[in-house]
């Protein structure tokens, strides 16, 4: 009964320190939030992104609001490669 025991309470623990884990690498990964305006070809689309970096946090912005006024590949890398309409930091910097 005892091995019984110290085996539930070995899960229970792994299941913890997986959930701590987990939720540190979430919160480390949000420490930039930024929403981005893009507009292409007459089109305009706001996308709200979370990054480790301002650099990553931007720039998964502005892939996100590209991804849904461009049409193929080389429409959203031209979207991309454009200035944003807006850049509004909303936390973190």
């Amino acid at each position: 009964m005892q091995k019984k025991t110290l085996w539930t309470v070995s899960i229970v623990l792994g299941a913890a320190a997986f959930v701590a884990a987990l939720y540190y690498n979430t919160m480390s990964y949000s420490a930039y939030r930024v929403e981005v305006c893009m507009e292409f070809n007459g089109q305009v689309n706001c996308r709200t992104a979370l990054g480790a970096s301002e650099e990553i946090a931007l720039r998964a912005a502005v892939d996100n609001a590209c991804a849904t006024i461009s049409s193929g590949m080389t429409d959203s890398m031209a979207c991309s490669s454009k200035q944003p309409r807006s850049i509004k930091w909303l936390k973190g910097k």
